[in-house]
């Protein structure tokens, strides 16, 4: 079987591995365009995808709309049988209906929930205790096709985005080629997600991240604030606006929090400037544990006091 992955974080650098690792045959890859980087965008940086395509010696594709025709005409000369997409772009039909075996897709979550770009980080924001991985056959809405294979593992209460990233990664990667292995033996048997879907079920999206929906509300109940940190750590973080005396508006990357019993008024800090950080919410404390202001590196809270011991003298802003 002649397969064309496409992808281009570390996550799917895993299921890209285990495929030539295991002697499937990946005739090509396709992944986004290199991105610029550097104080001025001077230098070029490929996906991770791309470097370890070239290290095993795959032909990549690099197209900018998956549309052009030349682009179309490329893939087609690989003459793939199934092609296995793993966190890339939404495909056009002419892109995921062109191999005979279809195109499918690993998703990271329990389709249908989580549906969109960030799954694994809503799951644990909104305080889930379980996740995993679904493949299944692409169509034209998003997110939405027809299940081959689901797999489930637990959120512990202080797992974070990258610890359940670095697992489901490595359970994708099982369960892509449990997959692919019941496609070549024909023993496949879809399941609709509508069928999955009751009138009673609340389906939960996981949108982008954006600046706007990764900002702090402190007059959350301290949980919530809690599953919001570790969810988006440590990337891209959750963050909050400090206001000094005098004014200056700081803004802080929070990495690691731990709930505490006893009250504060909502957005109060308190401190002994030398060991602890706290912040009133709703209901419950938040004690802060490591962060990072603009410009500084992460740090534990404690050499974060020692540089700023007025820290209970400062405020924290609600406004964006």
């Amino acid at each position: 079987m002649r397969i064309i992955f496409m992808g281009t974080p570390d996550f799917a650098v895993g299921t890209l591995r285990a495929l030539v690792e295991n002697g499937y045959d990946v005739v090509a890859v396709v992944t986004m365009p290199d991105k610029p980087k550097g104080r001025h965008g001077s230098v070029l940086q490929p996906s991770a995808v791309k470097q370890y395509a070239l290290s095993a010696g795959i032909p990549v594709l690099q197209p900018e709309k998956l549309k052009d025709e030349t682009f179309l005409a490329e893939l087609a000369s690989y003459r793939a049988d199934l092609q296995i997409v793993v966190a890339f772009r939404m495909l056009p039909e002419a892109v995921w209906a062109m191999p005979p075996l279809g195109t499918f897709n690993l998703h990271a979550s329990l389709l249908p929930q989580y549906r969109g770009a960030a799954p694994i980080n809503w799951a644990i924001m909104n305080g889930e205790t379980e996740t995993g991985v679904t493949t299944f056959f692409l169509q034209h809405d998003i997110d939405t096709g027809a299940i081959i294979r689901q797999e489930r593992i637990p959120i512990g209460p202080d797992d974070d985005a990258e610890s359940v990233h670095d697992r489901l990664m490595a359970l994708g990667a099982e369960v892509t080629l449990r997959t692919v292995d019941d496609i070549i033996a024909g023993t496949i048997h879809p399941v609709a997600q509508s069928e999955l879907v009751t009138s009673e079920t609340v389906l939960r999206p996981a949108p982008k991240l954006f600046k706007e929906n990764t900002f702090i509300h402190w007059a959350q109940p301290a949980c919530d604030i809690h599953n919001f940190v570790r969810g988006l750590s440590p990337y891209p973080a959750a963050w909050t606006t400090f206001v000094t005396p005098e004014g200056m508006q700081i803004d802080a990357k929070i990495f690691q929090t731990r709930v505490e019993e006893g009250s504060l008024p909502v957005g109060t800090i308190d401190s002994d400037s030398r060991s602890y950080l706290r912040i009133g919410t709703s209901s419950g404390v938040i004690s802060v544990l490591s962060l990072q202001i603009a410009g500084k590196r992460r740090m534990p809270v404690a050499d974060f006091l020692h540089g700023h011991p007025d820290i209970s003298l400062w405020q924290l802003s609600e406004q964006l």
